[in-house]
């Protein structure tokens, strides 16, 4: 793809994340892109997650400690993270590169290295389970079951 990040130390969100709620899964909060959110990896790749992208963000364990310490943290590096663990997303990666730009985009943002190395762990072990189960047009919920 070339070097459009050519010259960065890691990525770049080059869009704002826009989210709105759409739901709720399992006592988690659904939410739908907006618009696009673009990232462009370090190696020049450019990831475009597209607009109606349905995620549930970073699925940080509910336990008191575990949340207060990485949870409601690094949101764009989610949703990008969610949108390549689909069956079909583009660029297709692999299980550890998906994990490989989650936390090389959360360096990029400027997450704290107590902060990303942990979660960026908890994706390493935790992530199989979930990586290439769904693809990018799945829904956790259609227009007739929006939060309005």
């Amino acid at each position: 793809m070339g070097a459009i990040a050519a010259g960065f130390d890691c990525g770049l969100f080059v869009t704002d994340l826009c989210l709105r709620e759409v739901g709720e899964k399992a006592g988690r909060s659904v939410y739908a892109l907006v618009q696009p959110l673009i990232y462009v990896a370090r190696s020049g790749d450019r990831v475009v997650v597209p607009e109606g992208f349905q995620t549930d963000l970073a699925s940080v364990p509910r336990v008191p400690v575990v949340w207060l310490l990485w949870g409601d943290r690094a949101h764009r590096e989610a949703v990008l993270h969610d949108y390549l663990y689909r069956t079909d997303a583009v660029p297709t990666v692999g299980f550890m590169g998906a994990n490989r730009l989650f936390l090389e985009a959360m360096k990029a943002r400027g997450v704290p290295r107590y902060i990303r190395w942990p979660m960026f762990l908890g994706v390493v072990l935790g992530g199989i389970f979930s990586y290439h189960k769904l693809p990018v047009s799945h829904r956790f919920f259609f227009a007739d079951d929006l939060i309005v």
